[in-house]
């Protein structure tokens, strides 16, 4: 296929070189001469990068390099250009201009693609006098690397058109999702779950950004925590995506943008790129203060008190047994002794509302974590009454393990369920949101997240882990607690809990009841 690329900045030097290397022949265009000299340069040194380390054959360089053509003008005619590719800047005039301008200088069989990230297919496409031909292709930095795309048809793009498109990115190595035009696509879109939450978290004061960052990391498995992404993505970046797709779902209380974020970005806070964000970089930089010492009692008893629900009872019988195998004198009986520590799991429910309904100790309950753990971390929660003695010794407590390396143990506020039982509430419940609008399939909406934000599972399939009951129990009872509609529970949990179907299935579609 002969493809044209405008736009040779980061992105579209970034495809030039995965088309390229694909066997593509690919003509690369900017308004700046300049540019694309650059963008050549930078694409020849990547392709000698991977032949030095053995990745690629010098004759297949050679031919990548050979397959780009570089245009003196963007709008030069180009009877035999297949597909066009946009990367200029994200501004609706910009592209609308560019688009003229190729509708003006190709053939009407050309396939024109915008990589754009924001702004509506449908809208850049109803610019052109043909707006069928027409489709969105979002590509991820670095675009060799990021092996996963976004094909997006408008409103009025040719059937046909997102399936070529589709082929062409499989053909290429990479995977391609299907999305519908909507605000943040998919992968944006389903990354607000635990960014918008971890922020509400930080909010309520519930527990500060490493916190949050080390329970994503090593209760939920994730690579990397919110407030290290944001760092890394730039939270000038964050926070317009955020504020984009909460205007563009007309306000829905799910993906509610945080009053933490404006400040920050006015006062160049941004992360990596300013040497400063939730952390600080760059030389001297300390980043984030080391976790206390263990300094408490381990030897103190414990008492482990269920809340009545699956979820906890069967917790306690096999935390019990984790207890007892590091040594801890694990009290069992109907109560605590007057020394006992008292720990709480909790399932979407507060420890201080388990001390009022059980009428046990303020001073010495406290929470702890049901979720199991992807590393050696354990999560203790406080109350506003909490003795802090008695949470030292708690925490000492969780830190003894039966063999090996200690327990890490991170102590946070309490707040409705945990930390991490909300973070993957919010994960989920906006995957499931994306799949009940039917702007993606289940399949699709798994895809994207594990290849293009990394996390241990997609929302819906790490969902189904946990269960549809289960899952839905969770969510119910951060409804109840919080009485915010952030919490509510999805139509896609409640119907499946209820018909006892996985969170990944698609169920049936009305147009197969129609004989």
């Amino acid at each position: 296929m002969r493809i044209r690329i405008v736009g040779a900045g980061a992105m579209g030097r970034g495809i030039a070189q995965w088309a390229a290397s694909a066997g593509h022949t690919v003509e690369l265009g900017d308004v700046r001469a300049e540019a694309v000299t650059d963008a050549v340069e930078f694409v020849v040194s990547m392709l000698d990068r991977a032949v030095a380390k053995g990745r690629m054959p010098a004759a297949d360089r050679d031919a990548s390099v050979g397959r780009l053509v570089v245009l003196g003008d963007p709008w030069a005619a180009g009877p035999e250009v297949e597909l066009v590719i946009e990367a200029v800047r994200e501004d609706l005039e910009t592209k609308a201009e560019v688009f003229g301008k190729l509708e003006r200088a190709l053939p009407s069989s050309a396939v024109f693609a915008t990589n754009t990230s924001s702004l509506s297919v449908t809208r850049i496409a109803a610019t052109l006098q043909d707006p069928s031909r027409l489709a969105g292709l979002h590509f991820f930095n670095p675009v060799p690397l990021m092996r996963i795309v976004e094909v997006v048809p408008g409103a009025a793009t040719r059937p046909e058109i997102p399936a070529l498109l589709t082929g062409l990115v499989e053909g290429c190595g990479h995977k391609a999702v299907t999305v519908a035009d909507s605000p943040g696509f998919l992968v944006n879109h389903a990354g607000r779950g635990l960014v918008t939450e971890a922020l509400a978290l930080l909010e309520e004061s519930v527990a500060g950004p490493a916190d949050i960052d080390r329970i994503a990391r090593d209760v939920l498995g994730l690579r990397m925590g919110p407030f290290e992404l944001m760092d890394l993505t730039g939270l000038d970046v964050t926070a317009a995506v955020i504020d984009s797709i909460w205007q563009g779902f007309r306000h829905e209380d799910r993906l509610r943008p945080s009053y933490l974020t404006p400040n920050r970005v006015v006062a160049g806070l941004h992360g990596r790129k300013t040497g400063r964000g939730w952390y600080a970089y760059g030389e001297g930089a300390e980043g984030p203060a080391p976790e206390p010492a263990v300094t408490g009692n381990g030897d103190r008893p414990v008492f482990l008190a269920a809340n009545g629900s699956v979820e906890t009872t069967s917790y306690v019988e096999a935390f019990a047994g984790a207890l007892d195998a590091a040594g801890v004198g694990v009290e069992r009986g109907e109560g605590p002794s007057a020394e006992a520590l008292v720990l709480v799991p909790v399932w979407g429910t507060t420890v201080s509302g388990a001390i009022r309904a059980g009428g046990l100790p303020p001073e010495r309950t406290l929470g702890v974590e049901v979720l199991p753990a992807a590393g050696l971390r354990r999560v203790l929660a406080v109350t506003a009454a909490t003795d802090p003695t008695a949470a030292r010794d708690a925490r000492a407590v969780l830190a003894r393990a039966a063999a090996g390396e200690p327990h890490a143990v991170t102590v946070v506020r309490d707040t409705a369920g945990s930390v991490a039982q909300r973070l993957l509430s919010s994960v989920v419940a906006v995957g499931a949101s994306i799949a009940e609008r039917s702007l993606a399939t289940p399949a699709d909406i798994d895809l994207a997240v594990t290849t293009g934000l990394g996390y241990p599972a997609g929302p819906l399939a790490w969902g189904e882990r946990i269960g549809a009951g289960r899952l839905l129990e969770l969510q119910r009872a951060l409804h109840t607690a919080t009485g915010d509609p952030r919490h509510r529970p999805t139509r896609w949990v409640s119907e499946r809990a209820d018909l006892g179907l996985p969170l990944t299935e698609a169920g049936t579609p009305v147009g197969d009841c129609w004989g």
